[in-house]
């Protein structure tokens, strides 16, 4: 025999839900604001070699965030994201030396001018999904990578390419950074506050109406057609916020390298991202930041602070993208919250037994 709630208990169940929901926001934006603060006054006074690497892992965490859109929450395998950065990098360069406008300028017509490149790169490619749409970008990314050895990047000179003939490079100026934020330090904590107002951008995008149409569509797509969503529309819309954000961190590294050469790119670098995006966790936004300390922290530590080839970390991304693959599909973001989770219990079951009290959970 069944029972059927009072009011009264659905209003109780519901407040007490409700309840628990504001609790869960709370712990959340108690914990971000903490890894802000952290981020923001804390990294910066370990040194100067940590603030740029810092700033990097910062960079690189809007670029993986945007992959993490595409893949994530969309199941679109792109490999041309480091091409759109490449297209951010030379943009914010040519303005910066053919045009006086002010640094937060540059960066959004950086992030614009790349978004509309990445809708008319995505337009033919729309329509593939899986492997064939991760061939098509990434021949995308190396026609963009040989046009690049091609023209280089701009360095103070006239015409469209903006490079000089001046056989001596040494005097060019360098790209220039924001006035409230020209030294290092500075600039480290203006790249995680837009890094952060990014991040922002993102996390309205999933909670709204075109998270759910993305939702729709990574489970199946004739489903989301006989829902009534539009799939090319959104599919370029994702594709737009992706390109849009590989062109804000585009600018952001050109004024923190200054000089930038195309003998920093690779193509085989969209390979690399992808790879450290699925480790730190396509399904959730903290992956990109697990995601930027792989691709930018790591290598520091081996190569600056430990002495080790380089390279080795290599062969660390291809063990971890194996063991994401096999028994972690969510990423390190996910799944490591869960492994300390379990150890925790673990130990106070151990604390139990030895104490002949407590232990159980």
């Amino acid at each position: 025999m069944s029972v059927t709630p009072s009011p009264g208990q659905d209003t109780a169940a519901a407040a007490r839900a409700a309840l628990t929901l504001d609790r869960g926001t709370a712990v959340r934006v108690v914990a971000i604001a903490a890894f802000l603060a952290i981020a923001l006054f804390a990294l910066p006074t370990i040194g100067a070699d940590w603030t740029t690497t810092f700033t990097s892992v910062a960079i690189y965490s809007i670029i993986t965030l945007g992959l993490g859109i595409l893949y994530g929450r969309v199941g679109l395998i792109s490999l041309g994201q480091v091409a759109l950065l490449v297209i951010g990098v030379w943009t914010a360069t040519r303005l910066n030396f053919a045009t006086g406008l002010s640094f937060p300028l540059v960066l959004l017509l950086s992030g614009l001018i790349t978004c509309a490149i990445g809708v008319l790169i995505g337009l033919p490619a729309i329509r593939l999904s899986g492997l064939h749409l991760a061939l098509i970008t990434l021949m995308a990314a190396g026609a963009v990578n040989v046009v690049l050895v091609a023209i280089n990047f701009p360095n103070g000179g006239g015409g469209f390419t903006g490079r000089t003939s001046t056989p001596d490079l040494s005097g060019l100026q360098a790209v220039r950074r924001p006035s409230i934020a020209e030294g290092d330090t500075a600039y480290y904590r203006y790249v995680v506050v837009v890094a952060a107002l990014v991040f922002l951008v993102a996390l309205l995008h999933v909670r709204s109406k075109p998270g759910r149409a993305w939702a729709a569509i990574r489970e199946s797509e004739p489903a989301a057609l006989a829902a009534g969503v539009n799939v090319v529309f959104y599919k370029l819309w994702a594709f737009a916020l992706a390109s849009f954000m590989a062109g804000v961190a585009g600018a952001l590294l050109a004024a923190q390298v200054g000089q930038p050469t195309a003998q920093s790119f690779q193509t085989q670098d969209s390979l690399t991202l992808l790879a450290v995006t699925l480790i730190g966790g396509i399904y959730s936004l903290w992956g990109a930041v697990v995601a930027g300390c792989f691709s930018q922290l790591l290598p520091f530590l081996f190569q600056v602070q430990w002495g080790f080839n380089p390279n080795f970390v290599l062969i660390l991304f291809g063990a971890g993208l194996l063991q994401v693959l096999l028994t972690a599909p969510g990423g390190l973001a996910q799944q490591f919250p869960k492994d300390m989770a379990s150890l925790g219990r673990l130990a106070w079951r151990g604390v139990g037994k030895v104490t002949g009290r407590g232990g159980r959970t």
